[in-house]
């Protein structure tokens, strides 16, 4: 029987309780159990009968590749990291282990993760259950891989993953402000936890790249483009290659029921960005606000209580405590105390939100009202049609910080901005908001309850807007989007005059859009093929190269002066260069990422400044005439030469790296639409931390999808593991392979093996 049309009309706990509980009686008595089947480069296809023998596969799968990352990744969102590895040691994402034990015990309150837990359908609940028994038995057969034999690797239990994804939620938000919370102290009160002038250097950066390391191209074609009048899709996050945000691949399976292919974040026994037998879809990041700040009006006589509509109000004070590792290995447990206005949790970041006598500021998150996440990915994984997929999320507006694009069989292509967004409308912003603080961060009057989010009734959760009113644009031609507004998902249906909360036009569009934008464009008198999306990512045009390299060579030719012989090397490369990021690349490459790193923060640098009349061809030139600019790319020439010279590397490949694999793309403020993010080493190379991940193509035909794909990190995050390079060296090679997702397909694969597993 299939059910994914009522699924994805309503997928509320109430429409099938009665069904639901009948399933639950009777799993109750029956053992879970699955079916893995694995193919070329160990990608999972996990098979039962039912909701827990599912997830009971893929719990044990995901073990089976990734126990050390997940263990890791649940002491976090537990708030364990001071208990196990102590105060002064830093996570992943380079955040203090003390501050992130607060944030998260904080955050992942027994309260809040049973609430979040009593929301959930019983099939969710269900498949849950499975996988954290899938999870625990493979860590009873096996153990723990040598790289996490510790106290901190024990069994699961169901709680551990909602934390996981209750992380997941707020990173578009309050997760952002971890340090800024920890520290929040009224004045002339010492605080236990101190995060330092550095650590909130670390937050402001890693805000800064929070689009960056989850950034993400997308592009669905619908008939009237397509090579045959089916829909296509090109799916490239762009994603962190460690950690908690690092996807999975596998292909999920019920009989009659459900059957979905594509990649999930860790923790979660579904598919996040993939395709089934009609439709497909991915995310990319929005640049809509999942959070707005609120600037508390304090009582002078007391700056732990605020004035709401003339009232004074006190504080919530909630003391969160964890326990610290000692030097001595015992354990203290330390208190620090959060408060809250009726807005959310204050939050005090040294320069920026500061907590005086006069004013202090609450942060309010919508996606901690977002208890329908897990549903609404269940949803769109039995979606049958495109109208189904998009009215599941019309419906339960359960997408947190992301676009949707999609396409279906029928030769539709659909791009929705339908995220979580507080219901901040523009006369609102207008009224409530500071103006001098700009659209950055929005912060509202907090001293007036009319400044308080709209509730819309039409609305999944109240405070935010309705799917109604967020931006949704369905062609027959194309949609795509990099990581801009919403503005220009396709130039000839601008979608303009929403709130600025929601999304801005009129602003200018980023080098990777404008790219793809331009390809699209190029390709207008000839059908889209598989290979032309391939092409997008894989030819690693550096599209900011045709937009400025004519002015370098000229000022190489003309305006060296004293320092032409020690320049004559590096515009001889520039000139030298295929404009393209690479393996065989050369030293051009680094030399004009060099020089742009220099030349981007500097004003009027462009010869034609943005139009938003022109969003497709402005800004474009460099204004070398100008003798700011002039000096500023003398002086960064320089600077670059002199870097270049002690690299002593010549080869693109042999420069960015991931361990000893070479890898291609590269910056994405370049325009380069296979867009990499690195950080030095100590050998002089630059490791991939972030970029291209799961790379899908997806096309239809009569006997269904035709997927080619690669996950650019391999699936196993464990060094012994034969699946931890393998699809990183097909990556590197520019080999993507077509995704196996029939029985015979699977059967076929000259990889295949089988285990059954029950409980």
């Amino acid at each position: 029987m299939i059910i994914s049309n009522r699924l994805s009309r309503v997928c509320v706990a109430g429409l099938l309780l009665g069904a639901s509980l009948a399933a639950s009686a009777r799993e109750q008595v029956t053992q879970a159990s699955a079916d893995i089947r694995r193919t070329t480069f160990g990608v999972p296809h996990i098979r039962a009968n039912d909701e827990r023998g599912l997830g009971y596969g893929i719990g044990y799968a995901y073990a089976q590749d990734n126990l050390c990352l997940l263990a890791n990744e649940v002491v976090t969102v537990s708030g364990e990291r001071a208990k196990y590895f102590g105060p002064e040691q830093a996570t992943l994402e380079e955040r203090n282990n003390l501050v992130s034990d607060v944030f998260f015990t904080w955050l992942n309150t027994p309260q809040a993760v049973s609430a979040f837990w009593n929301a959930q359908t019983p099939q969710i609940q269900q498949r849950i259950e499975g996988y954290v028994a899938g999870y625990n038995r493979y860590l009873k057969e096996q153990g723990a891989p040598a790289q996490c034999q510790a106290a901190w690797v024990r069994p699961l239990v169901a709680q551990d993953v909602i934390k996981l994804t209750r992380r997941l939620l707020v990173e578009g938000g309050v997760g952002q402000f971890a340090d800024a919370l920890a520290g929040a102290t009224p004045p002339q009160a010492t605080a236990s936890v101190k995060p330092g002038l550095k650590a909130f250097e670390q937050a402001s950066a890693n805000q800064q790249r929070f689009s960056l390391d989850r950034g993400s191209n997308a592009v669905a074609v619908g008939r009237d483009r397509s090579f045959n009048g089916r829909g296509m899709l090109l799916a490239n996050p762009h994603f962190p290659w460690v950690g908690g945000m690092r996807f999975y691949e596998m292909h999920l399976t019920i009989p009659g029921q459900l059957d979905v292919m594509g990649a999930a974040l860790p923790g979660l026994p579904l598919i996040n960005i993939g395709f089934n037998q009609h439709v497909a879809w991915t995310h990319t990041v929005d640049t809509s606000k999942h959070f707005t700040l609120y600037r508390l009006t304090l009582d002078p006589k007391d700056s732990t209580r605020y004035l709401l509509d003339g009232q004074s109000i006190p504080l919530e004070k909630t003391s969160v405590t964890v326990q610290v590792k000692q030097a001595d290995g015992s354990l203290r447990p330390q208190a620090q105390t959060v408060y809250s206005s009726q807005f959310g949790p204050v939050v005090q970041w040294p320069g920026k939100l500061d907590w005086d006598s006069h004013y202090a500021f609450s942060l309010r998150d919508a996606n901690l009202g977002n208890d329908r996440v897990l549903q609404q990915w269940d949803a769109m994984n039995r979606a049958t049609s495109l109208k189904a997929l998009q009215t599941s999320v019309h419906t339960l507006q359960g997408i947190p910080w992301v676009n949707t694009l999609a396409a279906d069989d029928q030769g539709q292509s659909l791009y929705m901005n339908l995220s979580v967004v507080p219901n901040v409308s523009a006369a609102k912003l207008a009224q409530c908001s500071d103006p001098r603080a700009g659209l950055q961060l929005i912060v509202l009057d907090g001293s007036h309850s009319a400044c308080a989010w709209d509730i819309d009734p039409r609305a999944a959760q109240p405070g935010i807007f309705a799917a109604a009113d967020l931006p949704q644009l369905e062609r027959t031609d194309y949609v795509q989007h990099a990581n801009d507004s919403a503005w220009m998902a396709n130039p000839k249906a601008p979608l303009t005059g929403f709130s600025p909360v929601i999304s801005q036009d009129h602003i200018g569009l980023g080098p990777r859009a404008r790219f793809a934008l331009q390809r699209l464009q190029s390709l207008a008198k000839q059908p889209i093929k598989v290979t032309d999306l391939q092409n997008m990512v894989m030819d690693n045009e550096v599209y900011l190269a045709s937009q400025v390299m004519p002015d370098l060579l000229a000022f190489c030719a003309n305006r060296l002066g004293a320092d032409a012989a020690t320049l004559q090397p590096l515009c001889t490369s520039l000139k030298h260069w295929d404009q393209h990021a690479n393996l065989d690349s050369g030293v051009g490459l680094v030399h004009f990422i060099n020089l742009f790193e220099h030349l981007q923060a500097l004003p009027d640098a462009w010869r034609v400044a943005f139009d938003p009349a022109h969003p497709l061809t402005t800004p474009r030139g460099l204004a070398i005439e100008r003798e700011p600019v002039a000096n500023a790319l003398r002086e960064a020439m320089l600077a670059s030469t002199a870097a270049v010279s002690q690299l002593g590397l010549t080869r693109w490949g042999d420069i960015q790296v991931s361990g000893q694999t070479p890898m291609h793309g590269g910056p994405q403020q370049l325009g380069i639409y296979n867009a990499m993010q690195t950080v030095p080493r100590a050998d002089g190379k630059r490791e991939v931390v972030s970029g291209t991940s799961y790379l899908q193509i997806v096309t239809f035909d009569d006997n269904g999808p035709q997927a080619l794909g690669v996950l650019a990190f391999s699936e196993s995050s464990n060094p012994a593991s034969q699946y931890s390079k393998d699809q990183t060296r097909a990556f590197s090679e520019k080999k993507l392979r077509p995704l196996p997702f029939t029985d015979a397909q699977i059967q076929a694969d000259p990889q295949y093996q089988q285990q059954l597993i029950k409980e």
